[in-house]
């Protein structure tokens, strides 16, 4: 069970490992690494949706599901787990190409008009793409999150946007340019995802000292 960002995991996974052995999963925690070896929490997000791929009940989820609880998560069991991945990921493609490329928290990039439609076509770009795979997500699912976008803190930032300050590498192979290589698969262009992806290209291995 990957609760790491993105979608191509679960393709990297089914190809190592037969899909009867994975579990889908979505993580949502603001957090930092502050020191080496040291992840702090940001805010008091904490919370964890996961399920089997196949949508039906399963004793290793409900042992899963009790255990998070149990440690105090605020835990979800999904009975449309590739969906709730997918929804995160719309968000998550908006948040962290806006806000790395640009170098500011998410209050600046929803009050500029131009920032603020440039997010929201970003998101319908991701939108779009898991649309064609067969992700039953609503035609207006970015304008959702557009809306949603308004209610978070302005000093709401993306883990990719740390990375670029840091000099670490960045995550945009499986974000923006995991959108990019998904709208290929089933021929819907991509074309701001695209440029956030060559524009960060230069970045995406960190700096050589890191």
């Amino acid at each position: 069970m990957s609760f790491q960002n993105g979608v191509l995991k679960d393709c990297y996974l089914r190809a190592a490992y037969d899909e009867s052995h994975l579990i889908g999963g979505v993580a949502y925690v603001a957090s930092t690494v502050s020191a080496p070896g040291v992840i702090a929490r940001t805010g008091p997000l904490q919370r964890l949706i996961f399920g089997e791929f196949d949508g039906r009940p399963s004793r290793r989820v409900e042992a899963f599901y009790s255990a998070a609880v149990a440690g105090g998560i605020d835990a979800e069991i999904s009975s449309d787990i590739r969906r709730a991945i997918w929804e995160k990921f719309v968000f998550l493609v908006g948040l962290s190409a806006t806000t790395t490329t640009m170098r500011v928290p998410i209050g600046p990039v929803r009050e500029c008009p131009q920032s603020r439609a440039l997010m929201l076509d970003l998101m319908r770009e991701v939108v779009a793409v898991g649309r064609a795979h067969g992700v039953p997500l609503p035609e207006d699912y970015a304008q959702q999150r557009l809306e949603f976008a308004d209610t978070v803190s302005p000093d709401m930032t993306s883990s990719m946007h740390h990375d670029l300050e840091r000099g670490n590498r960045l995550e945009v192979r499986w974000l923006s340019g995991g959108v990019v290589e998904l709208g290929n698969q089933v021929g819907v262009a991509t074309p701001l995802n695209r440029a956030v992806a060559d524009i960060l290209a230069v970045h995406a291995n960190g700096r050589p000292d890191h």
